[in-house]
This record gives structure tokens, C-alpha cells and sequence, in this order.
């Protein structure tokens, strides 16, 4: 048993550390641990605990598929075992997914609080119905050990059929509608990962990863406990996966090929080489590799076969969960807290898992009780299955100990991190720079949109764009010379460039561009109420003095709701997606070459900005106002 005892030992330690970083989170916020963002909010935790976490414990509902509803009695062994990992999968993703949340303690809202028109309703609902139904089918083993709870057994006993019929059809939904969050985001799914089938191709690989995890579970168990192998039924299911994994090749290929973007997956890109890498792993190897009787029979290419199914489906769901999002890639890496509290919570469940198998009959049958599992064909032979006995528990000390000294390393590993919770930092935004060509990078993240400013001119002159923008822009024909105002809603005396971010003054949040105490104040404006408001009237922003009665230097020529105060205004973000990508959307059709303008790719570029570039000159252009005037103002704050 020293192979159970060392592995045990690894996963105490694995345990502790992960508690350590835990504890933090709770008390300190998303901020210690995570490296997510605004533009990632799903990453690693979402994408490997959730996402990959719910199709790993897809075994449970495939393997009682084929034994109750095939009738393949030959996989009998493999059903309590399936229906426990399956059933501590599911804990796994709830608890991962406590973690990811940011108010975890209303995790319970979607109970009370309905939208079935979203998919996280379906899949929420499912996950938690599903999860009950698992503990209902597997409590018999449990309930065997005491005559006490017999009637309950007998009672679940009962009832087995229809819960497995009714985990089998939970599941089915479920699996699928991971798929179906992502419909939403063409433009931010890169094409190969996207498609309109992603719900089928969820389900397909999840049945083919559900059967090698089954596979992979049992060879690691029986390689822990020194059991003789069951290579001859894990063959039976490598078989089964070989047409599985075919089938989702074929849909994925083929739904690539109808949809055109078949080329992509040689373009040269990273994404296209991770595309590769992911389909070589996941489906290509291990369908050759059992597709071969002989190989498929040995339990070292199983071994090897199972492991490349798992790590490359594992590696689809974190693509399409994060990694394969234009941009995510670039703004996000996981922290190592991110990844030790996975660590953790997948430790916390195998170690559960020996714990059961340990003290309950998962695998084995005491020979006086034939009749303790489910009923099978009498001719089934369980000579060969024997209790493992009463478990050593000699090892707990060593354990806890363990699990303490990892829990302060984990502690002292964090103490060098100043903690603290303040949520999203207020980020200044700083000027474009570049002269005809503007670099866009507001928070100077290496994140940046080139502007081509004369071609834009150029395009907006001789064509009548009709825009609408929250319901406030409409019909705007920019073919006279003044088409500045197009996109320059507020232009200031002599402006040479965009200056969005004079107003527009943070990245993600609204902006208050009014400053109404600021005009009131006698540091400031010194205006008083009646100087803009009408005596006897209500005084709200509507019926306030426009702007331009102070301000006769401002021109606003696209959105005239703009000469009215405006208390609060979008951020700096926000203000330039309603603007170019609505102006992307509204033109898309008519620019050659560019079918896909209206995506974020088309604008969105990552590496060193154009302004830090050797070799290259660039003028920081920002407007000065010292020796403008703005009449009827007496005071202006710069």
C-alpha cells in the first residue's frame, strides 16, 4: 500500500497549500487571487473547474447508459465506481465555481429568482438537480453497511431505474448548453473554435471524455491497490471511444469546411497552431492509437490513449472558456493562486473518493453477500473480486501533520502580497499619440487600436452613413466638409486631434461630466441656480439651460441630446465601441476585403505599441488650450 499511502501524502500536502490561498480569497476578495479582468472574466477557475470539471464527470451518466439502457452487463464493475466520481465531479465544479463567484453567497438567487432565457438558468438548474440525483443513486452503497437504513436502500433500490433515466437526460441538457453560452459571442470566439453546433460538439466530446475518464480512473485505482487490471473491459471502452471521437471529428471538420473557415486552421497564428495541437490530443492520436485491436488491448497504450483524450478535451474546454477569446489570451495569465485552489479542490476530491472506496464496497463484493450490488445476470462471475478489507488508518497523523505544515507554507507564501479588497481600480486615461496614424492605447496596456485618421476621412466624405447609437443618432450624412463633427461630437478650439479622453477621463467606468457642485461652488463656475435653471420650474437636467448657451465655442453636431447636461457620460471604452463599432456594423457589407470588420480583431492588435517601436517617429500631438479663450465662461478649470 506504500503506492496509496505516498499519493494520499501528495494530496494532503496539495490540500493544505490550496486552503492556505483559499482563506484568502474569502477574506481579501477576487483581486489576491485572480488575474482576471474586464476583458477576461471567465478564466482558468470557469474554464478548467466549471466548464472541463462538468465533462470529466460526464462518465457517470455514459457508464449507466450502456449498463441499464444497452443492458451490457460485462461494464457492471465499472458503474459504482463511475456514478462516485461523477457525483464528487459535480461538488468539485459547485465548490470551483463558490470561488469564481464574487458575491458566492448568492449562489442560491437562480432558485428564487427565474430567467429562463438565459442558458445559465438550464445549466445551473441542471447541474444542481443532476448532483442530487447522483447522491440518490449512490447512497445504497453507503446505506448497505447497516441494517439500520435497509428499508431507505431498498427504498432507492426501487427507484434506481428512473433516477439513472433521469440523470441520463439531465445530463444530456446540460452538457450541451455549456455549448450554447457561447452563441452569443461570435465576435469575441475565435471562428475556429465557433461555430452554431457548439451545443451537439459539447455533447459528443463530453460522452467520448466521460468514457476515458471511466478508463483512466480504473487503470489508476487498480495501479494504486495493486488489482489485477481489467484491461479487456477498458479495451471495450476504447473501442467505444474510437467511434465517438470519430463522430466529433467528422461534425467539427465538416462544420468547419460548410462554414468556409477550414482554411484557418493553417494561417500561421498561435490560435490556429493551438487548434492543431487541441485536435491532435484530443481526437486524432488516441482514434489511431484504438483504433488498432492489439494496441487497444494493452494497457500501456490505454494508459496513453485515455490521458491525451482527457488533457485535450480538458484543453478544448479552457479554449473556448478563455483562451480562444480575441484578446483574452493577451490580458490573461493564471495566477498560481488560481491554479493551486484547482489543485486543491481536485485533491480534496480524490482523496474523498479513496476515502469511500476504502471503507465502502465500490469495486468488490464480500463474498457472503453476493447480492450487495445492483441486480445482474446470474452467470456474472465475481471470483475474482475481493473486499479490500478495513482500511489503515495508522497514516492520519503523518496526514494531518502534513496538511498543516502546507497550510502555513501557503500562508507565508502570500504574506509577501500586500492584501487588500479594493475593487476595480480607477484606471486615467492618457491621450492617442501618432499624427495621421493615432495609436489608441488608453491604459497603456500593449493593447491598442491603430487608426488610419486620413482614410477614415477619406471614406466618411464620400459615403452617407445612417447611424443609430442608443437611440440618439440618426441618419447622419457626413459628405460636406465639416464630416469632423461625424466622429468629433465635441470639438474644442483649435483641435487637431481626438480629444475623447479630456471628457471620456476613465477607461471602464461612467464619467460625471457635468460637475454640477463644481459649477454651483464658488471655487468653481460661482453660478447660481436661476443662472441655469428657470425660476418656477422643476429643476432637473431637462429643463436646465443647454450647454451651448455658456459654451457658444462647443459645437455639438452629432448627438444635439449632447447640448443638454449631461450629469454622467460613458467611459472612455464605451464612448469609442459606440461610435466605431456601430459605424463597423452599418458599413460592414460595403467594404471589400473585409468581412469581418465589425469584430474585435479587425481593430484590436497586441504586441509593443507604434509610439515604443525602434526605429520608428512618432509625435505625441494632445491639443493646448493656454491661449484659448472660452467666452461667458469666468472661470474654467483646466
Amino acid at each position: 500500500m506504500n503506492r496509496v499511502k505516498t499519493t494520499k501524502l501528495l494530496l494532503w500536502l496539495f490540500a493544505g497549500f490550496a486552503a492556505a490561498v483559499a482563506l484568502n480569497r474569502y477574506i481579501f476578495g477576487l483581486g489576491v487571487t485572480t488575474n482576471l479582468n474586464d476583458q477576461t472574466p471567465w478564466g482558468f477557475w470557469i474554464g478548467f473547474d466549471v466548464m472541463a470539471g462538468v465533462a470529466l464527470a460526464a462518465g457517470g451518466f455514459v457508464t449507466t447508459a450502456i449498463f441499464y439502457m444497452i443492458k451490457r452487463e460485462e461494464f457492471h464493475p465499472l458503474v459504482k465506481p463511475a456514478v462516485l466520481t461523477a457525483f464528487l465531479g459535480y461538488v468539485a465544479v459547485i465548490v470551483g465555481l463558490l470561488f469564481d463567484l464574487g458575491l458566492p453567497w448568492n449562489i442560491w438567487h437562480m432558485i428564487i429568482y427565474w430567467n429562463p432565457h438565459s442558458p445559465l438558468f438550464e445549466v445551473g438548474w441542471c447541474v444542481m438537480l443532476y448532483t442530487t440525483v447522483l447522491l440518490l443513486e449512490f447512497s445504497p452503497v453507503p446505506l448497505e453497511e447497516s441494517s439500520r437504513y435497509a428499508k431507505i436502500r431498498n427504498f432507492l433500490m426501487r427507484f434506481r431505474f428512473p433516477l439513472v433515466l433521469l440523470g441520463i437526460m439531465l445530463s444530456t441538457l446540460h452538457q450541451s448548453s455549456l455549448g450554447t453560452l457561447f452563441l452569443i459571442m461570435p465576435a469575441r470566439l475565435y471562428p475556429l473554435w465557433y461555430s452554431h453546433i457548439l451545443p451537439i460538439e459539447f455533447f459528443i466530446s463530453a460522452v467520448a471524455l466521460g468514457l476515458m475518464m471511466v478508463a483512466f480512473e480504473t487503470l489508476l485505482s487498480h495501479w494504486l491497490y495493486r488489482r489485477e487490471p481489467e484491461t479487456e473491459l477498458v479495451g471495450k471502452l476504447c473501442k467505444i471511444a474510437t467511434w465517438v471521437l470519430g463522430t466529433y471529428f467528422v461534425v467539427k471538420m465538416t462544420d468547419l469546411a460548410l462554414t468556409g473557415k477550414i482554411g484557418m486552421i493553417f494561417n500561421g497564428s498561435w490560435l490556429s497552431d493551438l487548434f492543431i495541437v487541441e485536435i491532435l490530443i484530443s481526437t486524432l492520436i488516441p482514434a489511431a492509437l484504438f483504433a488498432v485491436g492489439k494496441l487497444r488491448r494493452n494497457s500501456t497504450a490505454q494508459w496513453i490513449g485515455s490521458a491525451m483524450v482527457i488533457v485535450g478535451l480538458v484543453m478544448n474546454r479552457i479554449d473556448v472558456g478563455g483562451f480562444a477569446m480575441v484578446g483574452g489570451a493577451a490580458s490573461y495569465t493564471p495566477s498560481w493562486m488560481e491554479i493551486a485552489i484547482s489543485l486543491g479542490i481536485v485533491s480534496a476530491a480524490i482523496l474523498v473518493f479513496l476515502l469511500v472506496v476504502e471503507h465502502f464496497h465500490i469495486w468488490e463484493i464480500r463474498p457472503e453477500d453476493p447480492q450487495s450490488l445492483p441486480e445482474v445476470s446470474p452467470s456474472f462471475d465475481y471470483s475474482s473480486r475481493t473486499w479490500l478489507g478495513t482500511p489503515d488508518v495508522s497514516s492520519l497523523a503523518t496526514h494531518s501533520l502534513a496538511f498543516v505544515l502546507s497550510f502555513a507554507v501557503g500562508m507565508a507564501a502570500l504574506s509577501g502580497k500586500r492584501l487588500h479588497a479594493e475593487g476595480v481600480d480607477s484606471i486615467v486615461v492618457r491621450p492617442a499619440t501618432g499624427v495621421d496614424t493615432l495609436c489608441i492605447n488608453g491604459n497603456r496596456d500593449n493593447q491598442f487600436v491603430e487608426f488610419p485618421h486620413e482614410a477614415h476621412i477619406a471614406w466618411i466624405k464620400t459615403h452617407a452613413v445612417s447611424l443609430t447609437i442608443d437611440g440618439v443618432i440618426d441618419s447622419i450624412s457626413a459628405t460636406k466638409e465639416d464630416s469632423c463633427t461625424f466622429c468629433h461630437h465635441f470639438n474644442l478650439p483649435g483641435e487637431r486631434l481626438s480629444n475623447c479622453w479630456e471628457c471620456h477621463t476613465s477607461m471602464y467606468s461612467r464619467v460625471d461630466f457635468f460637475r454640477h457642485d463644481w459649477h454651483t461652488s464658488a471655487r468653481g463656475a460661482n453660478l447660481k441656480c436661476d443662472d441655469c435653471h428657470t425660476p418656477g420650474v422643476t429643476r432637473t437636467a431637462e429643463s436646465a439651460k443647454q450647454c451651448a448657451a455658456c459654451h457658444p465655442a462647443y459645437k455639438f453636431a452629432v448627438n444635439t441630446n449632447l447640448a443638454k447636461p449631461a450629469f454622467y457620460i460613458p467611459s472612455y471604452v464605451d464612448a469609442m465601441h459606440e461610435l466605431c463599432v456601430a459605424c463597423h456594423k452599418a458599413e460592414v457589407k460595403e467594404v471589400k476585403g473585409k468581412p469581418e470588420l465589425a469584430l474585435c480583431t479587425s481593430c484590436h492588435k497586441t504586441g509593443t505599441p507604434p509610439e515604443l517601436r525602434a526605429g520608428m517617429k512618432w509625435k505625441v500631438s494632445v491639443p493646448h488650450y493656454d491661449n484659448v479663450v472660452l467666452p461667458n465662461v469666468s472661470t474654467v478649470e483646466k
